[in-house]
């Protein structure tokens, strides 16, 4: 069995991990973080090009960029079975379901189609991963970290089909630690606050598409306040001292700790909101953020 006691010391190359998502943005970041420390990083990208930039940046050859589309049985297979193949009987250290897409728009002018797809990537295709991955965390007793944000604890007006994916990647982290733990698997979740990623332009692009594609008398409710809303969010990205590195090092405490937390929290907006959360009243934290946005400019 792999000693998990020396939690603290650089990794032996045994040790590999998926990540999915690693193409851009946190999933890129992690999976640089964890290969300069030792670990073996089979990474999610979505394209060959993206691969080959991947491992340019890669200081060694333990970095090892693999197609996988979340929402892709075939896809998921494929990675599965190529993982499979590479640890050799070994099993798996651990499992970052980092992939994930945001849609920011009013909920009155988001089309089902579009909502689905956010929870196919955000959700199901997490847990498809997940399923796949399984016999080989067992092997060593692994982990699976779930990649969340603050936006499972609080949903934010015009944020609402991002947060119905991270409350339900929320509720299904809950019940795969409870499921797992006879079996050695543990489950924890990373939930990083505003951090200045290539995320946040695809917000704006995504968001002002679904708007103009509702019917005019729709949008135009919700245009000037969801504006002010863009504004605040980009500015506060902008603004944020967290970063990428700031959630690698959570999510490497979460893969190496000797008894990983069910939860870490990456930045003091996200510990914040969570508090709140549990402190307020449902009545309080609606005017907290209806004057937070609001102050917008």
């Amino acid at each position: 069995m792999l000693n998990r006691q020396q939690s603290t010391a650089v990794p032996p190359p045994v040790r590999a991990i998926v990540i999915t998502g690693a193409s851009s943005g946190l999933g890129r970041a992690l999976a640089l973080y964890l290969e300069q420390r030792g670990f073996r990083v089979f990474a999610g990208v979505r394209s060959e090009v993206d691969g080959e930039k991947l491992r340019a940046d890669a200081s060694s050859a333990r970095l090892q960029p693999m197609i996988l589309d979340v929402t892709d049985e075939k896809s998921i297979r494929a990675a599965g079975a190529s993982v499979s193949d590479a640890v050799d009987g070994q099993g798996l250290w651990a499992l970052v379901n980092n992939a994930g897409t945001c849609v920011s728009a009013p909920l009155e002018c988001v089309p089902p189609a579009q909502l689905r797809q956010q929870l196919d990537i955000n959700v199901i295709g997490a847990l498809a991963v997940t399923q796949a991955l399984l016999p080989q965390l067992r092997l060593t007793r692994g982990r699976i970290v779930n990649v969340s944000s603050g936006l499972g604890a609080v949903a934010l007006p015009y944020l609402g089909a991002y947060a119905a994916g991270q409350f339900a990647k929320e509720g299904m982290s809950d019940a795969l630690r409870r499921e797992l733990r006879p079996s050695g698997v543990s489950v924890s979740v990373v939930r990083p606050g505003a951090i200045m990623t290539p995320l946040w332009d695809k917000v704006r692009e995504t968001g002002n598409e679904t708007l103009n594609q509702a019917p005019d008398d729709i949008a135009g409710i919700y245009r000037p306040s969801f504006e002010r809303f863009l504004r605040l969010n980009e500015r506060r990205a902008q603004l944020s001292r967290t970063r990428p590195e700031d959630f690698a090092r959570q999510v490497f405490r979460a893969v190496t700790a000797t008894r990983a937390k069910s939860r870490y929290y990456v930045g003091t907006d996200v510990r914040l909101a969570t508090a709140l959360s549990r402190l307020l009243t449902d009545a309080a934290l609606d005017r907290c953020l209806a004057a937070a946005t609001r102050s917008g400019r």
